[in-house]
């Protein structure tokens, strides 16, 4: 089936690689008009230049409210108006609890909390204006669904990521606006080469080693791939997900199960 997001308008923070631009590819093939946003603009024009005219990048920092502002507008000026969002931009870091510094705490926070509620608010309020609902899509975690002994800052932002979802969900639902989430398990690609070498380092692993060891780990058989995770995208920005409030559904192989 093709064609279910015809003539909409999507705007998929940090897509200017991996799991993001798939997002991107993916809307695309499926009728949307995607801005490309990222805080590095030369890849977002790159990425844009390559799924075609459908796609265009728009400069977007999340932590920064002005930079969020102007890329809203830019959509608005662009397409007349936002039909959907989907909350990518995240950040990575793990160390044991003893060694966590502030810096760290802050900046992940201020991405994958704050950078999440704070674009989905910018978002909500350009759709309520326009009057005809929306779609809004956070990026969760099942490392949002339990803590690890590693990861307790990025654990807990993806945690509140989910409970950002079940609150926005039910206060956007009266507007038209429905507010979902998806939780990713074990993503292969560029961002697991970096959170396998922070493994290999606390861990005393070899390069690889936990990556290999975590993708057979999952029921599935494999890690996950950035196109495992776009059918929901889909669905859950289509009129079959109207009736779909405030829920987080895992894509992940089958790792965690509610």
């Amino acid at each position: 089936m093709t064609g279910r997001l015809q003539g909409k308008s999507a705007l998929v923070t940090g897509s200017a690689r991996g799991i993001g631009r798939a997002f991107a590819e993916a809307y695309v093939r499926e009728g949307a008009t995607v801005a490309i946003a990222d805080i590095n603009m030369a890849r977002a024009e790159e990425t844009a230049a390559a799924i075609g005219p459908a796609a265009y990048a728009v400069e977007l920092d999340v932590t920064n409210q002005a930079s969020i502002d102007r890329a809203i507008a830019t959509v608005e000026a662009r397409t007349g108006g936002l039909d959907i969002l989907i909350n990518n931009a995240a950040l990575f870091d793990l160390a044991p609890i003893v060694e966590i510094t502030r810096e760290s705490y802050d900046k992940l926070y201020a991405i994958n909390v704050a950078g999440t509620l704070f674009t989905l608010q910018a978002a909500a309020r350009s759709m309520i204006r326009r009057g005809k609902g929306g779609k809004i899509i956070n990026m969760a975690s099942q490392a949002g669904r339990r803590g690890e002994a590693l990861v307790a800052v990025y654990c807990s932002t993806k945690a509140a990521v989910i409970s950002l979802t079940q609150s926005a969900g039910l206060d956007l639902i009266r507007h038209g606006i429905n507010v979902n989430a998806i939780a990713p398990g074990v993503v292969d690609g560029e961002h697991w080469d970096g959170v396998d070498a922070h493994f290999a380092r606390y861990e005393n692993r070899p390069l690889g080693e936990k990556k290999r060891l975590v993708g057979e780990a999952v029921p599935f058989g494999r890690m996950g791939r950035a196109e495992d995770l776009t059918g929901m995208a889909i669905f859950l920005a289509t009129p079959e997900a109207d009736y779909i409030v405030a829920q987080t559904y895992n894509v992940d192989g089958g790792n965690w199960m509610s």
